[in-house]
């Protein structure tokens, strides 16, 4: 049976393991790295899924905003995603996905989420489109339609976007 539990109870070293299981040992050169900076994620917003003691997926939100010359629009990004390779199809990701997004509602940070990602998984299942990521810009490669977002107050404007200060589950 896979529990959710807060990301910041599991050792950090096994969260940093299943990342490079998933993604690969150069997932720091993909461009969400470039974006999300060397911040913290928000510990709020971050889980893991365990399964008999280990550690079976991950998730993590950070902090970011979408910034032009006039201003800088807070958003939360979301993820990686990460799920064992041998738990991949199992629904553990988007119970991990589903959780934030709750977490994220009772938290006030809901209004404004993006992930880089799927849009036929991730607007099926979540509500996540491009309608409003058009004119963003990446410090990095990235596929326009792969840019999504949900919420009444995501930005649609011009900007790119990256890091933000940190922030807590009452900001």
């Amino acid at each position: 049976m896979i529990t959710l539990v807060p990301l910041d109870t599991i050792n950090p070293t096994a969260v940093e393991m299943l990342l490079d299981a998933a993604f690969g040992p150069d997932r720091f050169t993909r461009t969400a790295y470039k974006i999300r900076g060397p911040g913290r994620p928000i510990a709020a917003l971050s889980f893991a899924a365990v399964e008999d003691g280990a550690l079976v997926g991950s998730i993590q939100c950070w902090p970011i905003a979408l910034i032009d010359d006039h201003r800088e629009s807070p958003l939360v990004m979301v993820g990686p995603v990460a799920v064992a390779p041998t738990r991949q199809g199992d629904g553990i990701g988007r119970s991990l996905v589903a959780q934030v997004l709750d977490a994220a509602t009772a938290n006030g940070l809901g209004d404004a989420l993006m992930l880089i990602g799927d849009p036929d998984y991730y607007g099926r299942f979540f509500g996540f489109t491009a309608d409003r990521t058009a004119r963003w810009n990446a410090p990095g490669p990235v596929e326009r339609h792969r840019l999504l977002a949900r919420g009444e107050a995501v930005p649609d404007g011009t900007g790119m976007l990256g890091p933000r200060l940190p922030v807590t589950a009452s900001a």
